[in-house]
């Protein structure tokens, strides 16, 4: 189990602060930010997970709950009618996003926005948003990290023209979010509305032949 380094300022600021309320205000009151600086340890965890080498298998992008399942079409970078997977993450879920696939990244795209509820179908298009498009050379994908009502920060670790292996961590999204994974008509949903996932190992497509 790692952590994540943009949670590090949080748990030292929490650290620090409690010992200011120790010294200050004695023990029963500094439990707060103890329990707070835990609680930043637990959110900015970052599992050790195997790396996933499935070419035909397209795996979560990230820990949560299945919010919805919707045929779209997509004019941002397939250019064609696609199915969008939004998974829904809660503020104990891992928030770390994983890669689906291997592949490069041909597109890439940075929106500011509002602060909706990440389960709120409009945050897709009111809240901070970052989408990278995956191209391996037979199929098209995209990821879209949606920030949340608490989120204040998308983070990305990848820019245009990187390769990312399948289950690479690419970024993550800090207090609650939403990510959304868009992939063209044949490729066979294999999870359902409610599911609970997991990011590089719960296989979330099939891509036919």
């Amino acid at each position: 189990m790692k952590i994540v380094k943009d949670g590090y300022p949080f748990i030292i600021f929490s650290l620090i602060l409690t010992f200011i309320v120790l010294y200050f205000w004695g023990i029963v009151w500094a439990v707060v930010p103890f329990v707070l600086m835990l609680y930043f340890a637990y959110f900015f965890r970052n599992p050790n997970r195997p790396l996933p080498n499935d070419e035909n298998i397209l795996y979560a992008p990230a820990d949560g709950r299945v919010m919805s399942i919707e045929e779209i079409y997509d004019e941002e970078y397939l250019n064609d009618a696609a199915v969008k997977v939004t998974v829904f993450l809660s503020v104990f879920n891992v928030h770390v996003n994983r890669s689906p696939m291997s592949g490069e990244i041909k597109y890439q795209r940075y929106n500011e926005g509002k602060f909706v509820p990440a389960f709120d179908k409009k945050a897709t298009f009111k809240n901070e948003r970052h989408a990278i498009g995956l191209d391996n050379g037979k199929i098209k994908i995209m990821v879209t990290q949606v920030a949340g009502l608490l989120a204040r920060r998308i983070v990305s670790w990848v820019t245009l023209g990187n390769v990312v292996k399948q289950g690479e961590c690419y970024g993550m999204i800090k207090f609650g979010s939403s990510t959304e994974l868009v992939v063209p008509k044949n490729v066979e949903i294999l999870v359902h509305k409610g599911q609970n996932v997991v990011g590089g190992i719960t296989p979330m497509g099939r891509i036919k032949s």
